[in-house]
């Protein structure tokens, strides 16, 4: 359920008109919101890549997530696929599914919304507005030089796995939800990486001509880790005690949960990718956040995880799935 106090009765133009309309911030946009398109102009040289994601009430955040955060993540998840096949974001589309017209709520969603937009320099133009139960779908559409997108299928054998952050930090916040109005930074920094995901954009396009393939973690390493195997044609072995935790995670997980996690955990919304040899070195300057070399791309299939002592890991379950 939405949170707040229903307000006087307002229609959907008047939450269009008065939360989501703004002045068209790029050139590039002809026509924005207000019609039953938007026209967009493409540079010749350049290719159009689009993303979209739904996200649903109880099922992609706990339905008493801070609406502001809501509008954040509805957009950031959307970005991270951007990030991923190297694209520079451009424009976006929001249909808000909404079980009533509560004007607090949607004041506060779309301040998230748009804050994250205004920061990437991101026009909306365009979108719905509905009612029924609490869902919001997003599609971003962003550019590329022709010829350099990052692509699943792009992994080679001999090539280094690097991942961006640190991972399992939003699949622990999520267990310990109930304790999000606890004092404690380590929780407080979980929550807000559930809450809050980083599009790793900058990222995407410093490995633009660099690195062929790559993928944002959102449904857990090794769930996407193997998508990228699949596409690829090719295995991989990780080194567990590679693979970067934050101080937070490695404090509150413990040994039960900490691998779990680490591995299947999803909503971290970091990168992973491919790159050959002696290519990483050059890029820790181009590259604002940290990343980290977990493993190796490999002729043989499948995917092994060794530990510490260089012994066969047990792995978890590959990470979230919609209908399993």
């Amino acid at each position: 359920m939405v949170a707040g106090q229903t307000g006087p009765q307002v229609s959907e133009f008047d939450l269009i008109r008065k939360y989501f309309t703004r002045p068209d911030s790029r050139l590039d946009v002809i026509l924005g919101v207000g019609d039953d398109g938007a026209l967009l102009r493409v540079p010749p040289d350049q290719e159009l890549v689009a993303c979209v994601d739904t996200l649903v009430a109880g099922v992609h955040f706990p339905t008493d997530t801070p609406a502001h955060a809501i509008g954040h993540k509805a957009l950031a998840v959307n970005l991270s696929d951007l990030a991923a096949m190297g694209a520079t974001p451009a424009w976006t589309t929001l249909a808000l599914t909404l079980p009533q017209a509560d004007e607090a709520w949607v004041e506060a969603f779309s301040a998230g919304f748009l804050e994250l937009a205004a920061h990437h320099q991101i026009a909306l133009v365009g979108g719905d507005t509905t009612r029924g139960p609490l869902s919001i779908t997003v599609q971003a559409l962003g550019l590329l030089p022709r010829g350099q997108a990052m692509r699943r299928a792009g992994a080679r054998a001999g090539e280094g796995i690097y991942v961006t952050g640190t991972l399992g930090d939003a699949a622990l916040g999520l267990k310990l939800w109930d304790q999000r109005e606890s004092s404690d930074p380590g929780i407080q920094f979980l929550k807000q990486r559930l809450m809050y995901p980083v599009p790793r954009l900058e990222a995407g396009i410093a490995l633009r001509g660099q690195a062929r393939c790559a993928i944002d973690i959102s449904d857990g390493l090794l769930a996407d880790l193997g998508h990228v195997l699949e596409a690829s044609g090719v295995g991989a072995t990780l080194q567990l005690a590679d693979i970067p935790l934050s101080e937070a995670f490695t404090a509150l997980g413990g040994d039960t949960l900490q691998w779990p996690l680490a591995l299947s955990g999803g909503d971290d919304y970091e990168l992973l990718f491919t790159l050959p040899e002696g290519v990483a070195g050059l890029l820790r300057t181009c590259i604002p956040t940290p990343f980290t070399r977990i493993g190796t791309i490999e002729m043989a299939p499948g995917l092994r995880v060794l530990d510490a002592q260089g012994q066969p890991f047990t792995l978890p379950e590959p990470g979230y799935q919609h209908f399993t």
